[in-house]
């Protein structure tokens, strides 16, 4: 741990901040904002990043896996909750729980208020003054194929197109490729450069006439490339598209400023952001969603009802039918407003430090090869080394308490790409240690001994 803590030190004394390319937003109550952050684990005087403070409110980063401390470094597929939210959630439901809307009881005004104070939340942290352009979906998957079934089956046909990039998860990608079964759409796709970012030339030759939405990561799941959305999205709308921004890997690390984005459709999930699992969000413009036809059709989502046809709930009910996750989304909303008290840059300059950290131990492994770019990118690795299967490289791993992903991470257009298979990937986030950075790497010279050294 010594090594690694030393180079955190010293990255400190230089001042290193990285926001990783973010656009952010401050939390909109100073003052509350400040007290959370103590009550999050940032020290009173100096404003230090309490990092043992922080932890504290994570239990079960206090267990051990297989003899050891667990190292939790699979942030990026799911993070972990901390018991302000775990016990938020259990409040709800030991005493708030009901349906939500239309009850005129005092429950059901309670887990309504809760449910709608979440969306208000969620919608400050995307960026958004007006949370009726929130929608709650079951994560980015949904969002996606919300857009993709409401917005695309209205307005796409036969010969329109819809460009993507290489690097896409496959919930941005496959939605689209449905999509382009039901209409005859074509789909094109940008480029990704030996370095690990967008091909921008490529981009410029790609968008046409045709061209009506330009859907885009804002930050890549397996290379941990930031993307510059913001430079997409005017290229986009300059060539008369719209432009829709899968945020999962994004809004966990920033509050999300939509405004500034520029964008069209911006999608998120909870479980990624210290929230629950199942339950996620599409931010859209408001003109947007009104033009878009219902999603799906039920309860809720309705506002007269007659046997010859129905009309719709105002936005953003038309797109919620059904009764919702509604514990669900309380977590997500308190999960939200702990990001915000801990502060943005608060977060950036931890994950930042740990990145720069995780580089450099990194690259004393000979070797190992890393994918996406040296700047521009999160705390997120995706490497080989040598002829370890990546799998091989995760159960040794675990077996010293090192919590990694081994597989193609939903991406596998982008290890084709590479020609590989499979990567393994470790990913931090704001409460991870450097004592997590040595876990990773003493577990990783650990296979090389068992594997009699590196080809």
């Amino acid at each position: 741990m010594a090594k690694t803590t030393e180079m955190m030190d010293t990255a400190r004394a230089a001042g290193a901040t990285d926001a990783a390319g973010a656009t952010g937003a401050a939390a909109s109550d100073g003052s509350s904002a400040a007290a959370g952050r103590r009550a999050a684990g940032e020290a009173s005087e100096g404003g230090a990043w309490d990092l043992a403070e922080i932890r504290a409110q994570f239990p079960i980063l206090s267990r051990e896996v297989n003899g050891h401390p667990l190292a939790y470094l699979d942030n990026a597929a799911s993070s972990q909750q901390p018991l302000r939210v775990l016990n938020r959630v259990e409040r709800y439901l030991r005493r708030e729980h009901a349906n939500v809307h239309r009850g005129v009881h005092q429950l059901s005004a309670e887990a309504t208020e809760a449910y709608e104070g979440a969306r208000r939340s969620v919608a400050a942290h995307a960026g958004t003054t007006d949370p009726s352009e929130i929608v709650f979906t079951r994560g980015t998957t949904e969002a996606v194929n919300l857009v993709a079934s409401s917005w695309g089956d209205a307005f796409i046909g036969a010969g329109d197109e819809i460009v993507l990039t290489k690097m896409e998860h496959h919930s941005n990608l496959v939605p689209w490729q449905l999509l382009a079964g039901r209409t005859g759409c074509d789909l094109r796709f940008v480029d990704v450069t030996p370095g690990g970012t967008l091909d921008l030339d490529d981009f410029d030759r790609l968008l046409g006439k045709r061209t009506r939405l330009v859907a885009c990561t804002h930050v890549s799941n397996s290379l941990g490339t930031v993307n510059p959305v913001r430079e997409v999205v005017n290229r986009a709308h300059a060539a008369g598209a719209l432009t829709l921004i899968d945020g999962a890997q994004a809004a966990p690390h920033m509050l999300t400023d939509v405004a500034k984005t520029g964008c069209d459709f911006y999608a998120f999930s909870s479980h990624k952001m210290c929230g629950p699992t199942g339950v996620g969000a599409l931010w859209a413009r408001r003109e947007l969603l009104e033009e878009m036809p219902p999603y799906q059709g039920g309860g809720e989502m309705i506002s007269d009802v007659r046997l010859e046809g129905s009309s719709w709930a105002k936005v953003p009910h038309k797109f919620e039918a059904g009764t919702p996750n509604i514990s669900g989304v309380v977590g997500f909303g308190e999960a939200a407003r702990f990001l915000a008290d801990l502060g943005p840059e608060a977060i950036a300059a931890h994950e930042g430090v740990l990145k720069r950290a995780v580089l450099d131990r990194l690259d004393e492994i000979e070797g190992l090869h890393l994918y996406g770019p040296r700047e521009e990118r999160t705390a997120v690795f995706s490497f080989t080394y040598g002829d370890i299967h990546p799998h091989d490289l995760s159960t040794i791993l675990d077996q010293r308490g090192v919590a990694i992903r081994a597989g193609h991470h939903c991406n596998q257009p982008l290890m084709d790409h590479y020609g590989i298979s499979a990567t393994a990937r470790a990913s931090f986030f704001f409460y991870n240690s450097p004592r997590e950075v040595d876990a990773l790497c003493d577990g990783l010279a650990l296979a090389a001994e068992v594997f009699g050294g590196i080809a």
